[in-house]
């Protein structure tokens, strides 16, 4: 299934992960971002670019405070073995990392003076 998100005048397409969704019970407040879990990191990169810099400073600054808490409790599993729930956080941090440096530095969701460039990853570490 495939959703697209219109930014400006550039429509993005955007690949949903697998339904459900679902975080741990103790993180149910992450659930409002649960719309930037995604199996790879195309689809994590087009939610960046297809998001405004107030719903990345959200996202940041939602899970920032949360961030130990989460490592913790994915620590808590062997990676190969994760529960579905643990997989989506765990996925909700690598979202996190894709949003960081638009908040913390560029203040924008593309890498400044980039223009129409692109990343094509060739391939990713399994999860």
């Amino acid at each position: 299934m495939t959703d697209t998100i219109t930014h400006t005048t550039t429509a993005v397409s955007v690949a949903t992960a697998p339904a459900p969704r679902e975080l741990p019970a103790q993180f149910a407040d992450l659930a409002p971002y649960a719309d930037w879990i995604f199996d790879t990191w195309r689809p994590r990169y087009e939610k960046r670019l297809a998001s405004t810099m107030g719903e990345m400073q959200a996202f940041y600054d939602a899970i920032l405070p949360r961030m130990a808490d989460i490592i913790e409790y994915c620590n808590a599993f062997d990676l190969d073995d994760l529960p579905d729930d643990a997989r989506n956080l765990l996925l909700l941090t690598f979202a996190f990392c894709e949003a960081s440096f638009p908040v913390e530095a560029w203040r924008q969701p593309r890498v400044p003076d980039s223009g129409a460039a692109d990343i094509t990853l060739v391939t990713e570490p399994a999860l």
